[in-house]
């Protein structure tokens, strides 16, 4: 430190530079080269780990945030008695500041309600003002969503990156997809003759839903999450098996097979129940309307 100031008081005899303000800048340069130096370091450290892309995800984001708080510390204890002199300029300052940064600050603290009130979470589906998708970044001003399809495309990803602001959230509804439990309900709706065997249809669907792998034990798993959920939300569910429903139109007869699968899976589903139903029909056993 002693050759640093007579560095600094060299450079002011020959500049017109204050040395004590040089001084505390080229400190502060090297508060924020070693704090990076650390980062660095945090990140090589995950790598080391043995962790998956989310918990390597999360570690460094939390290394970031404290390298950040640290950095921001730092700083206000070097300038600290100099930042006393500036505290009616800052004050005539900030009404400005607030007014053209009134979005960011916004933002800002929108931000801090999303991971308090825990609104969502990194990887949950969710959708807000038209957008739907799964969350893929959080931060101090936004989030960032891996955007997916409307439901006729089977909600699949469309492999685009929608950054959002976070002050959104106080304008427009959030529809979280798993925010209480992991599943969600789906209806395939199956036309067939009004002649047709309703029961004999019927009793084949079902075969078909309750031996699909991916749905069989959902039921169970829906049911100790509904009982968690019960504590903080007035949520129920008189059946949480797969089920069916019967509308008659027009000249046909409209089932609508209603059973639980998890959002991101649904398409898939979808697709073998309906290859399972197709089967069924060449085999005679499920006979499917035909439109004249």
């Amino acid at each position: 430190m002693k050759y640093l100031k007579e560095f600094c008081d060299y450079i002011e005899s020959e500049t017109t530079i204050k040395s004590n303000y040089l001084y505390l800048i080229i400190i502060s340069i090297i508060i924020i080269f070693i704090v990076k130096i650390i980062k660095i370091a945090i990140y090589k450290a995950s790598l080391k780990k043995n962790l998956n892309s989310k918990e390597k995800y999360m570690y460094n984001k939390k290394g970031s945030t404290i390298a950040t708080c640290i950095t921001f510390i730092l700083l206000g204890l070097v300038w600290v008695d100099y930042l006393k002199n500036f505290i009616t300029f800052i004050t005539f300052i900030s009404t400005a500041i607030t007014l053209s940064l009134k979005d960011i600050i916004f933002n800002f603290f929108s931000g801090i309600y999303i991971r308090t009130s825990k609104l969502f979470s990194l990887e949950d589906r969710i959708e807000i003002n038209g957008l739907k998708g799964d969350v893929v970044n959080i931060n101090k001003t936004g989030f960032d969503l891996l955007e997916i399809g409307d439901r006729v495309n089977g909600e699949q990803s469309t492999g685009r990156i929608v950054h959002v602001p976070n002050s959104l959230i106080f304008t427009y509804p959030v529809k979280n997809y798993i925010k209480a439990f992991k599943y969600i309900w789906d209806e395939i709706k199956i036309n067939i003759p009004l002649d047709a065997d309703v029961y004999q249809t019927k009793k084949e669907l079902y075969k078909i839903v309750k031996k699909n792998s991916t749905i069989r034990n959902i039921p169970n798993k829906m049911e100790d999450e509904v009982n968690d959920a019960s504590t903080e939300y007035r949520i129920y569910f008189n059946n949480l098996e797969p089920i069916i429903y019967i509308e008659v139109v027009d000249a046909h007869i409209e089932l609508y097979l209603r059973f639980l699968v998890h959002p991101k899976k649904q398409r898939n589903v979808e697709n073998s129940i309906w290859l399972d139903i197709l089967k069924c029909n060449r085999e005679g056993k499920i006979e499917l309307y035909k439109k004249e």
